[in-house]
């Protein structure tokens, strides 16, 4: 549905004339404010907590990778049938307290499951479009390599962005999706290839019983014989980013709570990705470091050198892993992104996040890490000839520091430090993989 859908962007955007192409004319606005969208951790549609900063004048940008989370999309098929469970014990009330529920007697739950919005659609396409004003030239010198992992959504977020690039580059260049990385099988691109790693679980029930309760009080009163449980409160917030993205416009249950219980469930979402798959998940990191060793491959000109998620016989095949490209993109998930940024020492906090008392000077924020159309840039840079090459990590538009690997205000560290920094990634997990099966 959202490669159709994007057909209708791209017509649209057409009938506008313009020449220079103007980043994002096609996401529409949403109509909430950006605290409460931020507040929706994992589900905030994309925002550059930092605006992009061009490397200094004596550096040429002479290589980008980029890994892209999928657009926003509908509930997954589980998370919607707990949505309708949890709206179900409101809506058998038979009489509200308080009148702002009045809504919910002619309410019909319908959203989709699983799939891309057409907000979604649009991120993905902009997202291309972005890529060709920004790096145009190295576009322009060859196609970008494109690949997806397989899930539908991941698959039409891949061709959306390509069908950006084309539309932004008036059809001179025309990527297209070369590799779909089946999820059933070795993927980097997917967190599917640890079955011992454990879940977040426990820490994210510790915050929702602290979080919810007042929340459960104010709607058990409101709605008596409702009986609603913590975990109906959380289902029902969720209701605000789905329906919001879905239908481009403020959901009625972005004013059935309060902005200190969406900053709780924002809380819920931090939890959930740290334990999940980044640094409080012992077999969280190592998730991701076959994606950092073709990440190696690619910036180095050399083969893939990996024993963990990379598909070996791809890898070995120019075909369908060359290293001779200019710009690599690739799409994925959130969880495989967490476990990525991890794997390369990205946003790792002083203290663990604790379960029971939010940090609000906090910097791991999974809005700003993993919202919808998330993206993660490596740019190499030649700054003055051999022996002089640099990296750059850029993540949703904001440089990241590099400290790891000796960079300075400028946030670039010399390829050869940047690589050697990664040794968990070439040591295979120093043993973290063998333990997601033993």
């Amino acid at each position: 549905m959202a490669t159709l859908l994007l057909l209708v962007f791209v017509a649209l955007s057409s009938l506008t004339g313009a020449k220079n192409p103007v980043v994002h004319p096609t996401t529409p606005s949403l109509g909430v404010s950006s605290r409460l969208q931020h507040s929706w951790a994992q589900y905030s549609p994309f925002f550059a907590p930092n605006p992009y900063t061009p490397p200094a004048k004596h550096c040429k940008i002479t290589q980008v990778n980029i890994i892209e989370r999928h657009g926003a999309r509908f509930p997954t098929a589980s998370a919607g049938a707990q949505i309708e469970a949890s709206l179900a014990k409101l809506q058998a009330v038979p009489k509200y307290t308080d009148p702002s529920l009045n809504f919910l007697k002619n309410f019909t739950y319908d959203l989709g499951h699983d799939d891309l919005v057409p907000f979604g659609a649009a991120q993905s396409f902009d997202a291309g479009q972005l890529v060709f004003v920004r790096y145009e030239k190295l576009v322009q010198n060859a196609l970008p390599f494109v690949r997806a992992s397989s899930s539908q959504r991941v698959v039409d977020s891949a061709n959306n962005w390509t069908a950006g690039v084309a539309f932004a580059s008036n059809q001179k260049s025309q990527p297209f999706l070369s590799v779909i990385l089946n999820e059933a099988l070795n993927d980097t691109l997917d967190d599917n290839m640890c079955p011992n790693a454990g879940s977040s679980t426990a820490q994210t029930n510790t915050w929702q019983v602290i979080y919810a309760a007042p929340a459960v009080a104010r709607l058990n009163a409101a709605a008596p014989g409702a009986n609603l449980t913590v975990t109906d409160i959380t289902n029902l917030i969720s209701l605000c980013p789905f329906e919001t993205v879905a239908k481009e416009k403020p959901s009625a249950f972005c004013s059935l709570f309060t902005q200190e219980e969406f900053d709780g469930f924002e809380y819920f979402g931090d939890l959930g990705k740290y334990y999940g798959t980044g640094y409080g998940q012992e077999l969280g990191p190592v998730q991701g470091v076959g994606y950092i060793n073709e990440l190696l491959a690619r910036l180095t000109g050399r083969p893939v050198v990996d024993h963990t998620q990379t598909n070996s016989t791809l890898d070995a095949d120019p075909s369908t892993f060359p290293l001779n490209r200019t710009v690599y993109a690739d799409f994925s998930h959130d969880n495989q992104m967490i476990a990525i940024y991890a794997a390369m020492g990205l946003f790792q906090p002083s203290t663990p996040l604790d379960p029971a008392h939010p940090d609000s000077k906090r910097s791991w924020l999974a809005s700003q890490l993993v919202p919808f159309s998330a993206t993660m840039v490596t740019e190499r840079l030649d700054c003055g000839g051999k022996g002089r090459e640099f990296v750059r990590v850029l993540v949703d538009d904001a440089l990241q520091d590099l400290a790891f690997c000796g960079a300075g205000d400028d946030g670039m560290c010399s390829l050869d430090a940047f690589v050697q920094s990664q040794g968990y990634a070439r040591n295979d997990g120093n043993g973290d993989f063998e333990r997601c099966f033993a």
